[in-house]
């Protein structure tokens, strides 16, 4: 497993980005299933990911939290990407993206509950975000399991969405 452990669940690991990953980002994001629900609902193009990659491995150094890589422990497959970066209003904001191949395995669920451990246990801030597309409800559905309630409606470059948050304190009670 290259890079650096960040945190482990019991079937995944979130580790640091390596220079070289660009690749993953642009496999992971190149088709319409894992992009439709995202701004722009187009698949990313090679210089959007090496972007994202600049972005996450400069979040990681500024911030102490971005998206990381997830792999499985099991085989040190690529699985996508989940974590909790900063977003413009100066909230943190979680966000994942799956292999279309791995929905329906419960990691979602399991990722988004350890992103939000992980970040209450480094007291990085009171609460955090997440927003997703009003279409995407099996992501909406993550996002309540772990505990997130809805805030309300959000515009994201001109695109309504679900707007959640979370505070310690309603983590602990699904917990």
């Amino acid at each position: 497993m290259n890079g650096n452990v960040i945190f482990e669940t019991p079937r995944l690991v979130a580790v640091m980005w390596n220079h070289s990953d660009v690749d993953l980002i642009h496999d992971l994001h190149s088709t319409i299933e894992t992009t439709r629900y995202m701004s722009g609902a187009a698949p990313w193009s090679r210089e959007k990911c090496e972007e994202r990659l600049r972005t996450y491995l400069a979040e990681q150094v500024r911030y102490g939290t971005t998206k990381y890589k997830i792999v499985s422990r099991e085989d040190g497959r690529f699985i996508g990407r989940a974590g909790i970066s900063l977003y413009h209003t100066g909230e943190y904001e979680m966000g994942y993206a799956l292999y279309a191949r791995e929905w329906g395995k419960g990691y979602a669920t399991e990722i988004a509950g350890s992103v939000a451990d992980w970040f209450f246990s480094r007291d990085l801030a009171p609460h955090f975000i997440a927003f997703t597309h009003p279409d995407n409800l099996a992501s909406q559905h993550v996002l309540k399991k772990i505990g997130m309630r809805e805030r309300g409606p959000i515009f994201i470059e001109g695109v309504k969405g679900v707007e959640f948050a979370m505070t310690a304190a309603m983590r602990r009670t699904v917990t």
